[in-house]
């Protein structure tokens, strides 16, 4: 019975890890997708198409 609950602690504690893991690389994740969005949105307002105009903000 001993074993059995140290396994549980065992999958409990790996879980754990695991999410704080992805908790962490969230913010890196949502600033690379800021980011690149951003340089699209650059490359997009920069580029002269002719017959279309944009307002910069």
């Amino acid at each position: 019975m001993l074993r059995k609950g140290q396994s549980v602690i065992e999958y409990s504690v790996l879980v754990g890890v695991i999410a704080a893991a992805f908790i962490a690389m969230n913010q890196y994740v949502n600033r690379a997708i800021g980011a690149k969005l951003k340089q699209v949105q650059e490359e997009i307002y920069d580029s002269p198409e002719p017959g279309v105009s944009i307002p910069k903000k």
